[in-house]
């Protein structure tokens, strides 16, 4: 597991598989991210929104790894836009984190939560270009979005100095998001697959159990090496230790016959 790894366009190397902290609170994040850790994931994903920096970072120092040992990524809030705004934020992360720099920092989405869909091109490139200067500045490895579609991630490509390097969205089995995932790998922009699992709901898929079944796995190992075979890095999520453990199982491969079968399931949510 430690040795499989994707690059981002300037080098930087990312773990395959992170351990995602979305909706773990900050007195679990701690137990559940020293789980993680200890069971060989050194890649872990969390945001300033998730209000769980303190004890993920808390957990990172007292694992024993060197800082250079763990991949760290953060995302600046989605209702937060701005220069200023945004360099700030990432002082309180960092604050959080006990860090002095981030591997990867992401804004969280193109429009604050309340407002999905609304045009904030101008606070993104204003935000972005903040972004760029805490890259140069080396506070951060490498910079990326989270959620942005075509449209947005080209505003910020036409206005400002560097391409991002990652979009971190929605991506499992029956959400496959091919325009989006076509025009990232174009543009050599590594796609990050959050709730790999359809937080669950693709589980009980009969087509995915079928399939696991002939693997010898589960079907959420099914599901996370799916993410993997499709050229993403998937950021499963779990509390218990025996899933923490089964979802970085992976070493198998998927044929691409049966990728194909996959790829003809239909979302779940949409059913």
């Amino acid at each position: 597991m430690k040795e499989k790894q994707f690059t981002f366009y300037n080098g930087t190397t990312i773990p395959y598989i992170g351990f995602g902290t979305w909706q773990i609170p900050n007195e679990e994040a701690y137990d559940a991210v020293t789980m993680a850790i200890k069971n060989g994931y050194t890649h872990i994903d969390t945001a300033l929104a998730y209000g769980n920096e303190e004890n993920v970072g808390k957990a990172i120092k007292d694992s024993g790894l060197s800082r250079d040992a763990i991949f760290l990524t953060s995302k600046l809030p989605a209702q937060i836009k701005g220069y200023n705004e945004t360099l700030e934020a990432f002082d309180t992360t960092l604050t959080n984190l006990g860090m002095n720099y981030i591997d990867l920092y992401l804004i969280h989405a193109p429009w604050p939560w309340d407002e999905i869909g609304k045009d904030y091109t101008k606070e993104n490139i204003q935000t972005w270009k903040a972004m760029e200067k805490l890259y140069n500045d080396k506070k951060i490895r490498a910079i990326g979005v989270s959620n942005f579609s075509i449209t947005d991630i080209k505003a910020l490509i036409d206005a400002c100095d560097i391409v991002p390097m990652a979009n971190q969205i929605p991506f499992y089995i029956g959400r496959d998001q091919k325009e989006l995932v076509a025009f990232c790998n174009e543009n050599d922009i590594l796609i990050e697959a959050y709730s790999p699992l359809a937080t669950g709901d693709i589980l009980d898929s009969p087509e995915i159990i079928a399939m696991a079944k002939k693997y010898d796995v589960t079907p959420a190992q099914l599901s996370i090496r799916y993410c993997i075979e499709k050229d993403t890095v998937p950021l499963p999520k779990s509390t218990h230790e025996s899933r923490i453990i089964e979802n970085s199982q992976l070493d198998f491969t998927i044929s691409p016959a049966d990728v194909e079968i996959l790829d003809a399931i239909k979302d779940v949510r949409e059913n």
